[in-house]
């Protein structure tokens, strides 16, 4: 019997701006910044995480900011759209908040949803879908109330350069349930309530880029550490070449790249956000871990100022 992962953990992408990378994703979508921190293999630069009241697995999208990098390609080898999932009845909302702040938009439809379709302002395509799935988001920030807040990931549309091969392994390793299909579109499902759908396009687009606006990674739910080293062992046996656990204070996680060229993480749903500050302050401090904390006033110098603001127009 194939291991089954309860769906995303979390998706990291490449971004501009750190402030205005906050004032979107804070400002205007409302979600919460759970952690500052510094991007480990580059601790000049900060590495964001935004979620729901509690940063439970499953809600996180993290960011690389970097201001004036250069803008990426979406395209074959990535993520190429992300997807909210919101309350039912909350797109009268949620449309009217984009046009406040100048955000275009499309509505589109896919295996009987309607989908609401946007880009965050460096390019990284976003999506809202309303199911009744998922538990309510305690979190409000900036108007934006708990009947309508961000519940976490729908899920997410992957770009492949192997779609046969990225299906056979989101069926066969990651034990996703092949749902059905739609046009250029297969649909996979997991067990968990939020982000458990994923579509993957059956055409290819041409290889993308990285940079700016495009995904770096996406990354699955393990249980634990047990579960997380069990994970290791099943990739493995299918061929892939898997990293061994590396430690990011808030899960650990292990990497492999499948054969259309996605990178998938694998991360441990604990510890979680709230062990190295409060429920109540998450977000709030810059949060290092423990190499670089001799180095906290060098880096303080070095980070760009940011602050969580709440928005009346962009």
């Amino acid at each position: 019997m194939t291991k089954k992962t309860a769906g995303i953990h979390h998706i990291t992408a490449i971004v501009g701006h750190p402030q205005e990378n906050i004032d979107f994703y804070a400002g205007v979508l409302g979600l919460r910044l759970v952690k500052k921190t510094v991007n480990f293999d580059d601790p000049g630069t900060y590495h964001l995480y935004f979620g729901d009241k509690g940063g439970k697995p499953g809600t996180i999208i993290t960011f690389f900011p970097w201001a004036g990098a250069h803008r990426g390609t979406i395209g074959d080898g990535q993520v190429g759209v992300t997807s909210y999932v919101v309350p039912e009845g909350s797109f009268g909302f949620w449309e009217k908040r984009l046009e406040t702040f100048n955000i275009s938009f499309q509505k589109t439809e896919r295996f009987g949803e309607q989908y609401l379709s946007f880009s965050d302002p460096h390019g990284l395509q976003i999506e809202m879908v309303e199911r009744t799935e998922g538990e309510k988001n305690d979190w409000e920030f900036g108007g934006v109330t708990q009947d309508v807040a961000i519940k976490g990931f729908g899920g997410a549309t992957l770009f492949s350069e192997q779609p046969d091969k990225t299906a056979e392994l989101l069926e066969k390793v990651m034990g996703l349930e092949l749902i059905g299909t739609d046009g250029n579109l297969i649909r996979f499902r997991s067990s968990s309530d939020i982000g458990n759908v994923i579509d993957l396009k059956t055409t290819l687009s041409g290889r993308g880029q990285m940079g700016t606006g495009t995904v770096h990674h996406i990354a699955w739910r393990a249980a634990d550490d047990d579960d997380q080293l069990d994970w290791k062992k099943h990739v493995e046996q299918y061929g892939y070449g898997v990293t061994p656990v590396q430690d990011r204070n808030y899960f650990n996680a292990i990497y492999f790249r499948e054969h259309g060229e996605i990178l998938f993480e694998i991360a441990t749903d604990p510890p979680g956000f709230a062990h190295d500050e409060s429920l109540e302050t998450m977000g709030e401090g810059l949060k290092l871990p423990a190499q670089y904390e001799i180095h906290r006033e060098k880096l303080e110098n070095i980070l760009t100022p940011v602050e969580i603001r709440v928005l009346k127009n962009i």
